[in-house]
């Protein structure tokens, strides 16, 4: 049969580069069929790994998907560091590059210059909204061509929490994690007065001394509503002048974080723009810089691909324990770890979590894996990180910005129309057809790598040149339509009281 792609010799079933007709149906692109039969409860490997078992007796070219496979219990079998000499190997040796960023005092290096307004509570939520929108619309930030943006990060929690624990640790470092954020040139904390999280406690906590980058007021302290947006505005105002005096400058890719991040992904996610963005990822590494992969029950399946190139067994025993948290959390929950993927995902060609998992693994690249990080983390050492977050993709990236990225690369094959700030998102499509129908979202397209001239070696390089384009200041798809200013997403856990 023409127009099928088999990833492995290993593999049991093979990938329809185009729609296919199989038994009087048609079965869309990216959707998997059988290479042979398959015996009802017999593994079936893609990639060469497993990503479930036959559910129902299956014959050679029959369409495998939800109606015959089936998710099943899997093993890992993988030894702490085994492949690690083949990670090291997996590191590119490339000539120096750079981008234009704004140097901070701290040491970082900015991809944005903008003014945060960070409500503590949700309470203080529609006056730092208000605030931002009464700044766009007097043109003041017209006048000030080195400030990108004042971004209002609201969020729905903040009180009836528990003032210590897990929960209030995530929001206490997000918040934080965006006020420090290299593309932030000021921050003004907004609280109410009176919720759980302090901003004085907060500045405490992580030891705020730089006057001029953080400010802190309330509503209860300013009068009310309408006296408190005044008052964030004058601030604003009286900030401008000092956050433009900034000018971008050169900057080694060390200095550059990158979040790695995938949505709405479809059967070829894991065989153009994942692997290609892993690739770029690699070539990241190589120049010294950082990549963040995170969503830890969308690395459910696949995680022995991560663990065999951890570092160390310190490394290894923190991914391990953080999928054994995820486990009981959503059995607690009346959840499963196999609750993904989305219906959407199931029309795109994937069946199972074990499938999807080892797709989305493929974003990462095949160097070490050098650190796991509690949500919103500040990232600790160069190199692969991979963070503790869910899969829901506001929420992850809310942590993978709180931990430093400054760029933030989402590849989809359903389509997005996903924005994050202050780090701006650059968006790949898996596929042609995506890309023509979604070209205002989509920054750039990696269906050419089907069959065409492209490479994923050469695709791999043009996201990462795109990806120094967008941190020298050209603007992704995502911020020229605005997005962003609603995917501020804290991950919220335990009790609301």
């Amino acid at each position: 049969m023409s127009g099928i792609l088999t990833l492995d010799d290993r593999d049991d079933v093979a990938i329809l580069t185009a729609p296919t007709e199989i038994a009087g149906k048609r079965v869309a692109t990216g959707h998997k069929i059988a290479r042979h039969a398959i015996a009802p409860g017999a593994p079936v490997r893609k990639f060469g790994q497993l990503i479930g078992y036959a559910s129902a007796p299956i014959a050679a070219g029959d369409h495998v998907h939800v109606h015959n496979l089936s998710f099943g219990d899997h093993a890992s079998t993988a030894l702490a560091g085994e492949d690690l000499a083949h990670a090291e190997a997996a590191i590119p040796r490339l000539p120096a590059c750079e981008f234009q960023g704004f140097h901070r005092a701290d040491g970082s290096v900015g991809t944005r210059n903008m003014i945060a307004l960070i409500a503590t509570v949700n309470c203080s939520a529609t006056v730092i909204r208000r605030a931002a929108e009464e700044i766009r619309a007097s043109g003041i930030l017209d006048r000030y061509d080195k400030v990108d943006d004042v971004v209002a990060l609201s969020h729905g929690t903040g009180c009836g929490m528990a003032s210590e624990g897990p929960g209030w640790e995530n929001l206490q470092r997000t918040l934080w994690g965006h006020a420090t954020h290299p593309n932030v040139g000021a921050a003004v904390f907004v609280g109410l007065g009176c919720e759980i999280m302090q901003i004085a406690r907060m500045k405490a906590m992580f030891g705020a001394e730089e006057k001029t980058r953080f400010h802190g007021l309330t509503i209860q302290d300013n009068g009310g509503t309408r006296a408190t947006i005044a008052r964030i505005v004058a601030e604003v105002r009286a900030l401008l002048p000092e956050v433009n005096r900034i000018e971008r400058s050169p900057a080694p890719v060390s200095a550059l974080t990158v979040a790695l991040q995938c949505g709405g992904s479809d059967g070829l996610s894991g065989i153009t723009a994942n692997p290609a963005l892993g690739l770029a990822s690699d070539m990241i590494v190589g120049l010294g810089g950082g990549v963040i992969l995170s969503e830890t029950p969308e690395i459910y399946g696949a995680e022995d691909l991560l663990l065999r190139r951890a570092r160390n067994d310190v490394v290894a025993a923190a991914l391990r324990e953080r999928l054994k948290w995820w486990e009981e959390y959503t059995r607690l929950n009346g959840g499963s770890m196999d609750n993904n993927p989305s219906p959407g995902n199931k029309a795109g060609g994937l069946t199972t979590i074990l499938e999807k998992s080892l797709g989305a693994v493929a974003k990462a690249g095949s160097t070490p894996l050098e650190d796991v990080l509690a949500y919103g983390q500040k990232v600790r050492r160069r190199g692969l990180s991979f963070m503790d977050t869910p899969g829901f993709d506001p929420v992850s990236a809310t942590g993978q910005i709180a931990g430093g990225a400054q760029i933030v690369v989402f590849t989809t094959g359903r389509g997005s129309a996903f924005g994050s700030k202050p780090a701006p998102t650059i968006k790949l499509a898996t596929n042609d057809d995506l890309m023509r129908r979604m070209a205002d979202d989509m920054d750039l397209g990696c269906g050419d790598i089907l069959g065409g001239p492209v490479s994923l070696r050469d695709k791999g390089r043009q996201i990462l040149d795109l990806i120094l384009a967008t941190a020298s200041g050209q603007r992704t798809r995502s911020e020229l339509l605005g997005l962003g200013d609603n995917e501020f997403l804290p991950w919220q856990i335990g009790a609301v009281m």
